[in-house]
C-alpha cells in the first residue's frame, strides 16, 4: 500500500523538523499510540494500539530515522509485531519546504506492509483505515506544532 500527502502547517521549517524529532511530540500525534521512547539518538520504540474492522491489537515495535538532511526531511521506518493480529512494517518519506518564515509544507509519501489476520481483511478496509490513521497522525501534528504549545 502507498500513498502520499502534504500538510500546511503554520510553524517554521526548523520548528517543524524539531517536531519531528521530538518524541513527545510524536507520541502524542500517533493514533492509539500508549508510549514511544527514544532508545538511541535515531531510533525508539514504540506501543500503538490499532483498530481495524473487528481486529484490535496492541503493537510493539521499532521506528527509525534514515537519510538525515535537516531540516529538510527524513525517512521514517517502522515495524512491529501484534501477536496474532499480524505484523505491520513500513515507512515513510517526510520532506519540508518553508513557504515563509512562518509557514511549511510538510510532504509525505508513505509505503507499508501488514501480514497476518490483518492482511486478511481486505484491501480496501486497510488503505481506508490507513489513510484515515496517517489523516489523524498529520492533522494532530500540524496543531500541536502550529500552536504556540512547541517551543
Amino acid at each position: 500500500m502507498q500513498m502520499n500527502d502534504s500538510q500546511r502547517i503554520p510553524a517554521s521549517r526548523e520548528k517543524v523538523w524539531a517536531a519531528l524529532n521530538d518524541p513527545d511530540v510524536l507520541r502524542r500525534c500517533i493514533p492509539g499510540c500508549e508510549s514511544l521512547e527514544k532508545t538511541a539518538p535515531h531510533e525508539m520504540t514504540a506501543t500503538v494500539i490499532f483498530k481495524v474492522g473487528p481486529i484490535k491489537a496492541t503493537f510493539g515495535g521499532k521506528v527509525t530515522l534514515s537519510d538525515l538532511d535537516p531540516p529538510n526531511g527524513y525517512r521514517i521506518s517502522g515495524e512491529g509485531a501484534g501477536g496474532v493480529a499480524g505484523y505491520a512494517k513500513g515507512g515513510a518519506t517526510v520532506t519540508l519546504t518553508a513557504e515563509g518564515p512562518d509557514v511549511t509544507i510538510l510532504t509525505y509519501e508513505v509505503d507499508a506492509q501488514i501480514g497476518g489476520k490483518l492482511a486478511q481483511l481486505g484491501g480496501r478496509l486497510i488503505d481506508s483505515t490507513a489513510k484515515k490513521l496517517a489523516g489523524q497522525f498529520f492533522e494532530s501534528f500540524g496543531e500541536v506544532v502550529g500552536s504556540a504549545a512547541v517551543a
